[in-house]
């Protein structure tokens, strides 16, 4: 029987891709790292706008648009942990954290009213 070329590096390694047990103490680290560096570039977003006086819709959109973008890119990482084989829902779970944290800042621009 020859190897399905379409499986994935999981798929061949003999792992499902739904596996539960992603116990992978340096991945989680590193997410976490990733995850803490974002957040404190949108804090400095928010300490910029606050500092402006609130009245730049710049500033007020930064902290946001930080997240939103952090977010993004930590997806774009879990789909190339998932291509070789690791563990890809710990990156998943970062970005969707980070997406929480984007709604939540959205309220930034409100207060500009």
């Amino acid at each position: 029987m020859t190897e399905d070329p379409s499986a994935t590096p999981a798929d061949r390694a003999g792992r499902p891709d739904v596996e539960k047990r992603w116990d992978d103490p340096g991945a989680f680290r590193k997410a976490a790292l990733y995850v803490a560096g974002v957040v404190v570039l949108a804090a400095v977003a928010v300490a910029a706008f606050l500092a402006t006086g609130r009245d730049s819709m710049g500033w007020a959109l930064a902290p946001p648009a930080v997240l939103l973008l952090g977010g993004v890119a930590a997806l774009v990482i879990a789909y190339r942990v998932y291509r070789r084989g690791g563990t890809w829902p710990i990156w998943h779970g970062a970005a969707w954290f980070l997406f929480a944290l984007m709604l939540l800042a959205l309220g930034f621009p409100l207060t500009l009213a």
